[in-house]
C-alpha cells in the first residue's frame, strides 16, 4: 500500500465537535428562525432524536450539499437550486475555516505516514473549497494536497471516481491504495474502485455498520500507520 485516501467528517475531524453547532444554527437561519421547523429539518437530515447525533449513512451525515437541498427543499430547481446550494457551501465553508476540530492523533497519523513516503489524500461530499479550507485551519494540509469533493468529479461517493482522480495524481493503482472512512459510501466508494477499505470508529458508524464493506475497521487513524507498516511488511 503506497497511498491513502481519507475521508474528512468522522474520520478526520470530530463530525459531531465540528458540524453538530452549525446544523443547529444553520437550519434556524433558513427558517427564520423556528426552532421547530429548524428540527423538523434536522430530523429530516438524519438527527436521532433520542441521542442527538447523526445516524450514520445520513444525508447531514454523509450526503452532497445538492442532496441536502433535494431533501430539505425539493420544489427548487435551476437558478433557484444553485443558489440555495451556493448559499449552504458557503456556510460550510466559512464555518470549517473556523470551526472544525481534528479527531484525537490526526496529526500524528499524518506525521508518521508521510515519514512511510505514502502519497494522501481526502475524499469528501462537501465542496472541494470548503474541505480545503477545514483541512488548512488545522494545519494539515501539508500532508494533505490532493483534495476532492463532491464538486471534483462526476459522481460523488460512493462511486468510484475519487478514488480514480487521486490515483492519477498521485501515479498509482488503485489496489495500491487504501480508502479510509467512518461511512459505509466510503468503503463502497473503496470497492468500487479496487481499493483496499478501511473503517475506522470516529464517526456516526458502528463496526455493524462497516464490517460487511471493510477489510479493516481501526479504532481511529492513529492505528493506521501501525497497521499498514504490518500489512506493508508481509507483502499483503
Amino acid at each position: 500500500m503506497r497511498g491513502v485516501l481519507f475521508d474528512k467528517d468522522g474520520t478526520l475531524l470530530d463530525f459531531e465537535a465540528t458540524w453538530a453547532p452549525l446544523y443547529r444554527d444553520l437550519t434556524l437561519d433558513l427558517v427564520g428562525g423556528d426552532p421547530a421547523a429548524a428540527e423538523n429539518l434536522l430530523l429530516a437530515g438524519g438527527l436521532d432524536p433520542e441521542t442527538r447525533r447523526m445516524r450514520a449513512g445520513s444525508v447531514l451525515g454523509a450526503g452532497t450539499t445538492a442532496d441536502i437541498v433535494s431533501l430539505w427543499f425539493p420544489d427548487l430547481s435551476g437558478d433557484d437550486f444553485a443558489a440555495m446550494a451556493a448559499h449552504i457551501d458557503g456556510t460550510f465553508h466559512a464555518h470549517g475555516a473556523r470551526g472544525s476540530v481534528a479527531v484525537d492523533g490526526v496529526l500524528g497519523a499524518l506525521q508518521a505516514l508521510a515519514a512511510m513516503d505514502i502519497a494522501m489524500g481526502v475524499a469528501t461530499n462537501d465542496a472541494t473549497v470548503a474541505a480545503r479550507g477545514a483541512i488548512a485551519s488545522l494545519g494539515l494540509d501539508r500532508y494533505l494536497p490532493h483534495i476532492f469533493g463532491y464538486d471534483s468529479v462526476a459522481r460523488p461517493k460512493p462511486a468510484p471516481d475519487i478514488v480514480f482522480a487521486f490515483a492519477d495524481a498521485v501515479g498509482l493503482a488503485p489496489r495500491e491504495i487504501a480508502v479510509v472512512g467512518d461511512n459505509r459510501v466510503d468503503l463502497e466508494m473503496a470497492r468500487s474502485a479496487g481499493a483496499v477499505a478501511v473503517g475506522v470508529l470516529t464517526g456516526n458508524a458502528a463496526a455493524t455498520d462497516l464490517e460487511p464493506l471493510a477489510d479493516m475497521i481501526l479504532p481511529s487513524v492513529r492505528e493506521l500507520p501501525g497497521w499498514l507498516a504490518e500489512r506493508n511488511a508481509a507483502g499483503r
